[in-house]
């Protein structure tokens, strides 16, 4: 069994500025949620786009937590997502579970002006 996923996370229209000025990360995910070190009394399930994430957001995220996660612990309002090129609406949204080679696309529709 795999213990972690390869995903390609890709950042543009100022999201790139939270997580260290990275366009671009490849980065392994757990594949599966909740992580044991977790006091969470939620049942263990495949690794899903909402899981992603929280974890991006404690793993990856360098500053401004509140422009990237809602409190409901998705993204933000202002923010599309792209999975493999598709709107996550058309995947799923949240509940979309993440595969080995997935491309996670966020990109910022808010800017100054």
């Amino acid at each position: 069994m795999v213990d972690s996923l390869k995903i390609e996370l890709q950042f543009s229209g100022g999201m790139e500025l939270l997580f260290d000025n990275q366009k671009a990360i490849v980065t392994q995910v757990p594949t599966q949620f909740p992580l044991e070190s977790s006091a969470s009394d939620e049942k263990p399930h495949a690794a899903n786009i909402k899981d992603l994430i929280g974890w991006m957001a404690t793993t990856l995220l360098k500053e401004r937590p509140e422009l990237f996660i809602g409190p409901d612990g998705s993204v933000r309002s202002g923010i599309l997502v792209l999975v493999n090129g598709a709107d996550w609406e058309l995947e799923g949204e949240l509940e979309y579970e993440l595969e080995d080679g997935d491309e996670i696309v966020f990109i910022s529709t808010l800017h100054g002006g």
